[in-house]
């Protein structure tokens, strides 16, 4: 990894050459395969999946699924560095593909906190593309991750649930959904949660798929006595919350990358839109008003993008203060993504206001991505919170 400035190597600034070999190939293959333009034929058709099983299996045999998961799963146990590279290339084509349900949250989710046999059965299938998971924790329409009245209780030789969820991501498709329930406790308390993998299609869970505004898909899961084995327990019983901050920091340095990509895309169209678009016979971009804007934005951009950099070097290398460095690159991204699609609407003027213009497709999954597992001031309150405030 290259280094910054005056002999300080405490900032990650650039990617390394192999990261930058897998980015150049990972916008190659996107451009090709995944333009923005499909995600819009599949939000506008509404397609029955969302995204394409095909193109994913394609993803997955070149790796990209796999890429933080240990060799003997069938992953390339290499870092977020590089799953960070491929994610920045999903977040400028809006790419639909269920990296953040299946990798970020589910998978980790699996990594961290599943016993061997139940690990294997479930992660060779998702670095190889075959295998969908969906983490289903949240139950109001606000991250809350802890405001869990789901219920859990000792059936047999194993548990039943009962209990809902709301926004679960690619929820209808999952082939798994990890669920958080209430083993003891009462709602709104940290301890007294367990995780349970639960097969699709078992007896008494409901699914009921919702479109979102970004073109992705979430699911409000019902679960009405639905029964899982003891060897479905994923991590301790009454102490999934420790394993569930392990998982949503991963999840949010994943995610900042991905937004990082939609917001750089969004910047360059803005900048190239500027340097085209003509009133009163001059290029507007030739206007003052609007070059402070441009200039304002891109050095917010260089600075989010030094943040992100650093968030996947502190998690790839063990740093301490990793849930630290999440929350703040999660709170600064939310920020910056806001700001940048918000002016960038703007600039392009009424066109950009159009469904026809891609522009405002970005602002809609930047909006999206920064209610996702928290805003800005959840995160900041968490930062503090972590740093003893």
């Amino acid at each position: 990894m290259i280094r910054g400035g005056n002999g300080d190597d405490s900032m990650a600034l650039t990617l390394s050459d192999d990261q930058l070999i897998l980015k150049q190939t990972a916008r190659s293959f996107l451009q090709e395969k995944s333009p923005v333009t499909r995600m819009r034929e599949l939000r506008d058709t509404e397609d029955a999946t969302g995204f394409s099983r095909e193109l994913w299996r394609e993803m997955a045999e070149m790796g990209w699924a796999g890429i933080v998961f240990p060799e003997e799963f069938g992953g390339a146990d290499m870092g977020y560095g590089e799953l960070g590279a491929v994610l920045e290339e999903c977040g400028r084509v809006l790419a639909p593909e269920p990296f953040v349900s299946t990798v970020l949250l589910g998978g980790n989710a699996v990594l961290l906190g599943a016993r061997d046999p139940l690990k294997k059965e479930l992660l060779v299938d998702v670095c190889s593309g075959e295998h969908i998971l969906a983490l289903a924790f949240q139950e109001q329409g606000r991250f809350d991750p802890w405001a869990v009245a789901t219920r859990a209780e000792r059936h047999q030789d194993g548990w039943r649930i009962e209990g809902s969820k709301q926004f679960v991501l690619d929820a209808h498709v999952a082939d798994t959904l990890i669920v958080t329930a209430r083993t003891s406790g009462d709602p709104r308390e940290r301890d007294g949660l367990t995780l349970f993998a639960i097969d699709a299609g078992s007896s008494g869970l409901s699914i009921h798929r919702n479109h979102m505004v970004d073109g992705r898909n979430a699911g409000d899961v019902r679960l009405d006595g639905v029964e899982a084995s003891a060897d479905r327990v994923i991590g301790e019983v009454d102490g999934g919350a420790e394993l569930l901050d392990s998982v949503f920091d991963r999840a949010l340095i994943g995610l900042s990358a991905e937004m990082l990509g939609t917001m750089e895309e969004a910047f360059e169209r803005t900048l190239a839109y500027l340097k085209e678009r003509e009133q009163f016979g001059v290029k507007i971009g030739t206007f003052q008003a609007l070059r402070h804007r441009i200039v304002d934005m891109f050095c917010e951009l260089e600075l989010t993008r030094s943040v992100v950099r650093e968030a996947h070097t502190t998690l790839d290398e063990g740093r301490e203060g990793l849930s630290q460095m999440a929350s703040a690159v999660k709170a600064r991204c939310s920020d910056v993504s806001s700001l940048i699609t918000r002016e960038a609407l703007q600039m392009h003027g009424g066109i950009g206001m159009t469904d026809e213009e891609e522009i405002g497709l970005f602002f809609k999954r930047a909006k999206a991505a920064e209610l996702t597992l928290g805003d800005a001031i959840y995160h900041r309150d968490r930062y503090a919170t972590l740093r003893g405030f």
